[in-house]
């Protein structure tokens, strides 16, 4: 078919359809296509016309086309050989969606079309299916990047200030009765989301992907769908079903404007592809041999490290940059304020393994758009040598689930668990004090989006998933929670209480744990999966925040913990904790109190029975004159029945006691020479300076 359009060379950059002059610059990534056929479509998406790029640099097909522009509906068809047996799997009659579209028409409509062998062929996908699938598939839309930020600035905080809310686009807005526009940006945009935020003191909203994502064929077929979004489509459009990119646009100005950061959960380490029986949407058809890693014996097969039937493959220098232009595009034109990398040891595998000084490391630790952003792993994935807690390079955080394991242990009473608590509270520093490392780099969780939410691990000694259609199989199978002697809801007073106060000594524990504390959306108001610990597929309200039936006793517990920690420097320092003598008063820096007095010694902590810990914690030793400082807290952290503590000598002032769980409504007071402590309870006390005004030493 001739075309109506002039083309012309156009330029190998920047990647995607680009509005240059009198048209729209296209380029595309192939290494192993043999030819590439740009697809034109009119409004109502009908093919229009078929253009072969003219130009080829290196790995790059290019051309310019005269007379098209902004919101042009377009796709790619990629030619080449057709051999799964070695990694090729080219097939021109699947239309493929732009790596680098910035907008997208919609979603795929699942259908065998999509496929790029023919389905129930006994060869699988060894055939080659001939249906075209642009009647079913999702198709790139050009545009133009133009928004007026209005002198939008982000509030980037360090990391020592900061408190992050994990929560989802749809869980946040969906049941809240506040809220219009339910399940959109602009919902997490209104006024009761964002006065929700700053009134509890978080201050950052690191968002489940966002990225557009498509829900797996099998879970359509079960009448469920893809709730949190780790099947990416595409790296630079937002999802759909959220908004429009101006839709993000606006809210991130909304909450920078609130003090309130964003953060995003990003999945590079593999696709909504699959494995070799997956649909062909985009990589797979443009160049399934340069995109994905492959088996090196059977390149029919895929390298599985995550879990999900594909491993992006970043060891290629144009996947690689893909990933870079699809980060710096978030910062620059969505203003996001960090990431965090879903399964983040699959982007540092090398040929050898997992390799802190790789190639995705060294690129974004070089990169002066991605320095201002904060960047945080998930340390792990499913394949060989995957869990590398504590392995990353600075200036990566890392979700530390050795933390809420050993807490959710301590407070369950688990025996010879207060050895691990006290590494806990005072940094990790096993896992992160190396290579110059702040004691910032724990992501302190007791919850996140994968697992029970906080009311559900004091209320469930198992999961209950069986609204998954997995037969209960799916899930952490450990999950360190207690029902506390009735599993799920119950009506006794007593009991009703006791978890109260077991998800108050767990609270407080994580905001006066050295590291950045991270709080899952509804943990605050008391909210409920009903024991489900896996509700990637429930986008109904087993997934959704029920704001109707919140706990607002307990919200103003962790609205007040978190201003503790704002209000006390001691809890959120950059240099670790090693009771190491200061040079300005030969004081050490941390100490472990006995309840019964004295300090804690070797065989203290070898006690599997030991219930209590008892940390006195002052600014860290080496501290500079600059950073504001504090005379002393003394944190108890009791897990047994209620004891007495021989107060510490206070050196320099007199003990307040100012947190006490088991009391929480209860008024500050100057603390006796002994102090009763309740059981399942955290109290702090201050150290307040001998002096006429009693206040604290800074």
């Amino acid at each position: 078919m001739s075309s109506p359009y002039r083309i012309s060379a156009g330029r190998p950059w920047p990647m995607g359809a680009t509005v240059e002059g009198d048209g729209v610059n296209f380029a595309v990534f192939s290494r192993h296509a043999t030819r590439m056929t740009l697809c034109l479509f009119d409004e109502e998406g009908r093919e229009e016309v078929l253009i072969d790029l003219p130009e080829r640099l290196g790995s790059v097909w290019h051309g310019h086309v005269a007379g098209v522009g902004s919101g042009r509906i377009y796709g790619y068809r990629a030619h080449g050989a057709y051999a799964p047996e070695k990694g090729m799997r080219f097939n021109p009659h699947k239309l493929l969606l732009d790596p680098y579209a910035k907008g997208i028409t919609g979603l795929p409509e699942w259908d065998d079309a999509l496929m790029g062998y023919e389905v129930g062929h006994e060869d699988r996908d060894l055939s080659c299916d001939p249906r075209d699938s642009a009647a079913v598939m999702a198709k790139g839309v050009v545009v133009q990047d133009a928004f007026d930020w209005e002198g939008d600035t982000a509030p980037r905080r360090p990391a020592a200030e900061t408190v992050i809310y994990e929560g989802h686009v749809r869980g946040l807005t969906m049941l809240h009765p506040e809220v219009a526009e339910k399940g959109l940006f602009t919902g997490v945009a209104s006024d009761a989301v964002i006065g929700h935020l700053t009134d509890l003191g978080v201050t950052a909203l690191e968002l489940l992907p966002v990225h557009a994502f498509i829900s797996d064929r099998f879970l359509e077929e079960k009448g469920l769908t893809n709730y949190w979004g780790y099947q990416t489509l595409n790296f630079f459009t937002p999802h759909p079903a959220y908004g429009s990119m101006r839709d993000f646009q606006e809210m991130v100005k909304r909450l920078h404007r609130a003090g309130i950061e964003v953060i995003l959960d990003v999945v590079y380490n593999h696709t909504a592809e699959g494995n070799e029986l997956g649909p062909t949407l985009s990589f797979r058809g443009l160049d399934n041999a340069s995109y994905y890693r492959l088996d090196a014996l059977e390149p029919r097969y895929h390298v599985n490290d995550t879990g999900t039937g594909n491993t992006l493959n970043l060891s290629d220098p144009l996947v690689l940059r893909m990933v870079m232009d699809s980060l710096r595009y978030w910062v620059e034109v969505g203003h996001v304020d960090g990431f965090r990398f879903d399964l983040a040891s699959v982007l540092g595998r090398e040929a050898q393994g997992f390799d802190p000084q790789g190639g995705f490391f060294r690129a974004v630790r070089q990169d002066p758009v991605l320095a201002r952003a904060k960047l945080i792993a998930e340390p792990w994935d499913i394949g060989p040598g995957g869990y590398q807690l504590g392995a990353y390079p600075p200036p990566f955080l890392e979700w530390n689930d050795r933390y809420r394991d050993d807490v959710r242990r301590f407070w369950r009473g688990d025996a010879a668990r207060a050895p691990g608590l006290a590494t806990r509270l005072s940094g990790s520093a096993a896992e992160f004090d190396h290579g110059g490392r702040p004691a910032t780099s724990s992501v302190n969780l007791l919850t996140a989006h994968d697992g029970f939410t906080l009311e559900d691990s004091v209320s469930y000694a198992r999961r209950h998933n069986a609204a998954n259609g997995e037969e209960g199989r799916d899930g952490h199978g450990e999950n360190y929670s207690d029902n506390m002697g009735q599993e799920g809801p119950s009506t006794d007073n007593a009991l009703i209480a006791a978890r109260a106060a077991r998800k108050r000594a767990m609270v407080a524990t994580l905001l006066l744990s050295q590291g950045v504390p991270m709080i899952l959306a509804g943990d605050e108001i008391g909210n409920t999966q009903g024991g489900n610990n896996n509700a990637y597929n429930q986008d109904n309200p087993t997934g959704w925040i029920d704001w109707t039936e919140a706990d607002w006793d307990f919200y103003a517990f962790v609205k007040r913990m978190i201003a503790f920690r704002k209000a006390h420097p001691a809890l959120r320092q950059v240099r670790f904790l090693h009771s190491r003598e200061r040079l300005v008063d030969g004081t050490p820096d941390l100490f472990w109190h006995r309840a019964g007095g004295g300090a804690m010694e070797a065989g203290d902590w070898a006690d599997p029975e030991l219930r209590c810990v008892i940390a006195e914690v002052r600014t860290a030793a080496g501290t500079p004159e600059y950073v504001d400082r504090e005379g002393a807290l003394l944190i108890v952290l009791n897990a047994g029945t209620e004891l007495s503590v021989f107060m510490p000598e206070a050196l320099g002032g007199r003990w307040r006691r100012e947190i006490d769980t088991a009391t929480p409504e209860a008024a500050p007071r100057m603390a006796a020479d002994v102090e009763e402590v309740a059981g399942q309870s955290v109290t702090v006390f201050v150290l307040q300076p001998d002096g006429p005004d009693g206040e604290e030493e800074r």
